[in-house]
């Protein structure tokens, strides 16, 4: 097996994607967080002393969806045309469900942006109400869809 981020030397090295087609693609990810009801709540009720926990997370989200390929060395820098974040109450867990939906028009996908996005959505929550509980868990990142590109669409069973 080839592997792309490889060249003929074994040396890393950034993927050539110059003769690749502009192409739509979209890729959605998600990821959770659980916490304490009193954290939880917290939010919820919005008295969190750091400030609004979901609108910031939101705002952090999308910040690391835009500079993924800073923080991975391999990836491209992309010229994003949408990054949306949203997030869903749990109260069974209790705690929250974070999605991204990344979307270009160009030359390499967007999963990592999607992906990034959403851990860096959920460390921010994790940050703004840690003093309230330490013990949170952040679970389930993963791709939940993608299109567009070579290697065409995929979508999570």
């Amino acid at each position: 097996m080839n592997l792309t981020h490889l060249d003929e030397n074994n040396r890393p090295k950034m993927v050539d994607v110059s003769e690749k087609k502009n192409t739509t693609r979209v890729a959605v990810a998600s990821g959770k967080i659980k916490m304490c009801q009193d954290a939880y709540s917290a939010i919820i009720d919005k008295k969190a002393k750091k400030g609004p926990v979901i609108q910031t997370a939101v705002i952090a989200a999308i910040l690391g969806a835009k500079k993924t390929s800073d923080l991975i060395p391999m990836c491209h820098p992309l010229m994003l045309t949408s990054v949306n974040c949203y997030i869903d109450d749990m109260p069974e867990l209790p705690g929250f469900k974070l999605s991204i939906t990344a979307k270009l028009k160009g030359q390499t996908g967007v999963e990592m942006e999607a992906l990034t996005g959403v851990s860096i959505g959920l460390l921010t929550i994790y940050d703004m109400v840690k003093a309230i509980d330490k013990s949170m868990v952040i679970s389930n990142i993963q791709l939940e869809s993608k299109n567009g590109g070579n290697s065409g669409e995929f979508k999570r069973a």
